[in-house]
């Protein structure tokens, strides 16, 4: 069998094509970056335009060697500086490509993308499976694609003492050691533990608060100082809500929200950011608008039909 040619489909995915069946080997997950403008990210490469030409790029072979290197690294998975925090990017593939301009080429800058796979709709489910089966006649794209987000990473903690998690808190949660203990190859639950940690909010509250997603809770000032004080920790980075400013500290600064797609939806309008660490006393966000519509290149919009 021939060997992975990963330069060859990273610079294929930086133009934002994708592969001939026979040639549909690599997953745009997983750390796997290209170094120009592709993506380790969860969900948001489900989302219409031109992010579903990544699925030509989610079979099988590759999939496979992405989970195997997964397997490998824990719940926690650490991580050294200098290294370049970033937020959700939902699928916004023009303004992931300016990220990358923003904070430099993979891999000569190592990136921590705090995102993950959200629940579908049965409406976006169909959409994916016509897109499969319009491309390539099945659907084994999406499966293997889900196989690999099962198995991502729950959180990263740079140099012992910033830990990064997509949404926030569990009150079932005290300790990093109880975040190593979760089985993480599973589709992520309503409730519990695994739950709140992707779902959660910081929020002016004086402890935990039901949250109004209908999963994760609200989680305030002390609940958040006493979780750094056990764990030694200096601070944590999270997502999960947007923010205006493309990030913002809370908690004295023991929390820091940071948003990296920028007019989220096309239209809210928002500055996006990353978080550089150059070491865990020094850091820096780079803020960054999103790309013109003249430099994007959006595809006919199609109707799914109602019966596959």
């Amino acid at each position: 069998m021939a060997p992975l040619d990963l330069d060859k489909y990273v610079e294929i995915a930086r133009l934002c094509k994708y592969l001939p069946e026979n040639d549909l080997k690599v997953s745009p997950v997983c750390g796997l970056a290209p170094s120009g403008c592709g993506a380790p990210a969860g969900p948001p490469f489900f989302s219409p335009g031109p992010l579903f030409h990544f699925l030509g790029f989610l079979k099988e072979r590759l999939c496979d060697y992405v989970c195997d290197l997964l397997l490998e690294e824990s719940n926690v998975q650490p991580v050294s500086t200098p290294v370049t925090v970033c937020g959700d990017i939902h699928g916004q593939f023009y303004d992931l490509c300016e990220l990358f301009r923003t904070g430099g080429q993979v891999p000569d800058t190592n990136y921590i993308f705090m995102v993950f796979c959200l629940p579908l709709s049965v409406r976006e489910i169909l959409r994916i499976y016509y897109e499969c089966q319009t491309k390539y006649g099945n659907a084994n794209a999406w499966r293997y694609c889900t196989k690999v987000f099962d198995m991502l990473t729950v959180a990263a903690l740079i140099d012992e003492q910033i830990l990064c998690v997509h949404g926030g808190l569990s009150p079932d949660i005290k300790t990093l050691d109880q975040i190593r203990t979760i089985e993480r190859n599973q589709e992520i639950p309503h409730k519990g533990a695994f739950c709140d940690l992707v779902w959660s909010d910081p929020e002016d509250v004086d402890t935990w608060a039901i949250s109004p997603r209908g999963a994760g809770w609200l989680f305030g000032a002390k609940v958040t100082n006493e979780f750094v004080h056990i764990n030694n920790l200096k601070l944590i980075c999270r997502a999960h809500q947007l923010v205006h400013e493309g990030y913002k500290f809370m908690f004295d600064e023991k929390l820091v929200t940071v948003w990296s797609a920028p007019n989220y939806c096309y239209r809210c309008g928002n500055i996006a950011s990353i978080m550089v660490f150059k070491d865990v006393n020094t850091r820096e966000p780079k803020l960054f608008r999103a790309v013109p519509d003249s430099e994007r290149v959006i595809p006919p919009r199609t109707t799914t039909p109602y019966f596959l």
